[in-house]
């Protein structure tokens, strides 16, 4: 968009406006909410949606700037929900790729980490430096994955692609009951959102549908 078309900056602000009003329309609407077909809950959710969506085009053909949410269109690449209204248990499905970009720096950090132990990680701390399979054991060990995701550079990783499922079910599974096999029987319909982050996106063409995030509507 050429500079003599940009929006202004108050036209920015008015959409931001708009957005906020949008935002307590739908919270009110769902406050009020008199059933799983209240028409004034989904018509809140589209007028949010469509708020939000020319939000988003103003702060990028003005600002070059982006927002971190996206609501998606009705047709979305989830099937229809099928699982508990109320929920009362949700599972988190997380996959996060990495390449190993710099073994040396992996067996290093490995190593270093190791060493903290003293005198009993001498001998952990040798093997994680000469071996892959013993450092990422050592470094996964020490860490939280979101901090491995945030510090993946400084292990000599690199991202790949990633996804998070937000899946809902009527209880708790038994304690033990999924570990011998924790990624079988997922079932597409019980899950409310989805998040993924993929480099490929950045290649899409501008006018195809969003692909990096889907979710459920207001009455999904």
């Amino acid at each position: 968009m050429s500079d003599a078309a940009q929006p202004t900056a108050a036209e920015v602000r008015a959409a931001a406006e708009a957005v906020k009003t949008a935002l307590d329309r739908h919270l009110a609407a769902v406050e009020r909410r008199t059933g799983d077909d209240d028409t004034a809950v989904y018509e809140a959710f589209n007028a949010l949606a469509t708020a939000a969506e020319a939000y988003d085009e103003l702060l990028y053909d003005r600002y070059d700037e982006v927002t971190p949410f996206e609501i998606p269109g009705a047709d979305g690449n989830l099937p229809p929900y099928a699982g508990p209204d109320e929920p009362h248990a949700l599972s988190l499905l997380i996959r996060r790729d990495y390449a190993v970009a710099e073994p040396q720096r992996l067996l290093a950090q490995a190593r270093r980490v190791a060493e903290l132990d003293g005198e009993a990680g001498k001998e952990v701390a040798a093997k994680a430096g000469t071996s892959p399979l013993a450092a990422l054991g050592v470094l996964f060990g020490e860490y939280e994955p979101d901090e491995i995701a945030s510090r993946h550079k400084e292990f000599g990783l690199e991202e790949g692609d990633s996804t998070l499922w937000v899946t809902a079910a009527e209880d708790l599974p038994e304690p033990g009951e999924w570990l011998g096999s924790p990624f079988e029987h997922i079932d597409p319909e019980r899950i409310v959102c989805r998040f993924d982050v993929s480099s490929v996106f950045d290649e899409e063409d501008e006018d195809a549908p969003p692909l990096d995030a889907a979710a459920r509507g207001a009455d999904a």
